[in-house]
């Protein structure tokens, strides 16, 4: 399990986008979105990289805070 920020989030739509686009890399099993705080938990089964994070996040319109 890892934990990120995300910025630019504002709604429940960009919510939606930011699991959507997390959940498409390999081996991610939940992903949770705090809209409020822009906490993002990603939950796998195996090791997802910062880097494969960081790309779904900045497809999905909203960038990563580095950690």
């Amino acid at each position: 399990e890892s934990t990120y920020t995300v910025t630019g989030m504002t709604c429940g739509h960009c919510v939606s986008s930011v699991t959507e686009e997390i959940s498409q890399i390999g081996g991610v099993q939940k992903v949770d979105v705090e809209l409020a705080s822009g906490k993002v938990t990603v939950t796998s089964d195996q090791p997802v990289t910062q880097d494969d994070v960081r790309a779904a996040v900045t497809e999905a319109g909203y960038t990563l805070v580095a950690s």
